[in-house]
Order: structure tokens, then C-alpha cells, then sequence
């Protein structure tokens, strides 16, 4: 994990200036957060499962651009997840009209062995990362699948069903799903207490996972 950025304040007649040193700590203020992610694994057949990601948020004194770290130990992502979630962020962001050229943004899968593949993450990655910057949070129950295109949007993902399942046995109370379903999933049903909330943007997920508007 990166160090955190330390200024020194100056020293004004042999005193610390309490004030500058207190701002800067407020810029460099490192948040850490476990979220949960839907996926499939691929073993005997294809089951659902719910893991969860640490996710640290740093938001430094400079402008020098997004700074997205992938730990490789214990578990690791794979190249296009990493690629992928980069995507996500940028674009949740640019949603959101919000510069991210001073974060820095660290991911790390807590389990050994394990690596994390495909895109379905890359939205409750980006959300996720949006709200810390916003100083606002996802609760513990809810989680979004799927990936964000381009233009900020939901896109589909498959496997529905197995990981809606795998969300009602790992008591996810809300699950956030893109408005448009890949048509190779077969039908399925809302777990009962289980609230799906279907939507078509960045805009539009935000407010469902976190109860506030994107932009005021």
C-alpha cells in the first residue's frame, strides 16, 4: 500500500504553523472500505458468488492525475478487470462532473490465490470510489453489477440469476442491475425481502446505491 503523501509546514519563528499541517492532513486523508462484488465461478458449473474487494481512497495535494494501484497479494485482478475498473472510474467521474486527476485509488483482493476476471465489478468499483470522493457511502447491503460504457452507462452482464442468488444468500437487501438484461439469461425471480432496482446510467445507479443525487 502507498505511503501517504506528508508535507511538513513551515516553521515561523521556531513554531509549527498548526494550521497549514492541519489542512494538508485534510487533503491526504486515506479512507479504506470492503465492498462486496457479484460473480460466477467456474468450477464443476457455473455457481454465483458474493466476494469482497478492500478499497482505499486517497485524495492528494497535486493534480498529477489518477493514480489506480492493483495489489498482487493475496489475491490479484486480471488484466482486463483492471482495465475495466480504470474505465469505470474515469467515467463515473466524468458522470458526476468531478476531476479526478488528485486520487488515488488502491484495490486489493483478500483472498490468496484468487483472481478476480471479467467487468462486472467496474461499476460498484467506480460508484464506490465516486462516493468517497463525494464523502458519502454505499450501505453494507447493496451492491451493483455490471460494467459503464463510454457515455456513463449501465451496460448488461450475464449470469443474472446465479449472482442474484448468490446476493440472497449473502443477505445483499438491495442489488442494482443494468436496465437492459443479456437475453442469453434464462427467467428468474426476485428473492423475497430482496429489492432489484434496475438502471440505465451512472446517474441513475448512484442514487440507488447511495439514496443521493448524483449532482445536486
Amino acid at each position: 500500500m502507498r505511503r501517504p503523501y506528508w508535507i511538513m509546514s513551515i516553521v515561523i519563528s521556531g513554531v509549527w504553523s498548526f494550521l497549514a499541517l492541519t489542512e494538508v492532513q485534510a487533503l491526504t486523508e486515506l479512507r479504506e472500505q470492503i465492498i462486496p462484488i457479484l460473480g460466477v465461478t467456474m468450477e464443476k458449473k457455473p455457481m454465483g458468488t458474493v466476494a469482497n474487494v478492500i478499497l482505499s481512497f486517497q485524495e492528494r495535494d497535486d493534480h498529477n492525475g489518477l493514480a489506480v494501484h492493483f495489489r498482487s497479494l493475496p489475491g490479484r485482478f486480471s488484466r482486463m478487470a483492471q482495465t475495466a475498473v480504470q474505465q469505470a472510474i474515469y467515467r463515473a467521474a466524468e458522470a458526476a462532473g468531478i476531476n479526478p486527476d488528485s486520487w488515488t485509488v488502491m484495490l486489493s483482493v483478500p483472498y490468496s490465490g484468487v483472481t478476480i476476471y471479467g467487468d462486472s465489478l467496474s461499476a460498484m468499483i467506480g460508484v464506490s470510489v465516486l462516493a468517497m470522493a463525494k464523502g458519502e457511502s454505499i450501505p453494507s447491503d447493496r451492491v451493483i453489477t455490471g460494467a459503464v460504457s463510454p457515455d456513463g452507462h449501465i451496460v448488461p452482464v450475464g449470469s443474472l440469476p446465479l449472482k442474484v442468488a448468490a446476493a440472497n444468500e449473502a443477505h445483499l437487501r438491495r442489488v442494482v442491475i443494468p436496465e437492459e438484461i443479456d437475453m442469453a439469461d434464462p427467467d428468474w425471480r426476485t428473492p423475497f425481502l430482496m429489492q432489484i432496482s434496475p438502471v440505465a446510467s451512472i446517474s441513475e445507479a448512484y442514487q440507488a446505491l447511495t439514496d443521493h443525487p448524483l449532482r445536486p
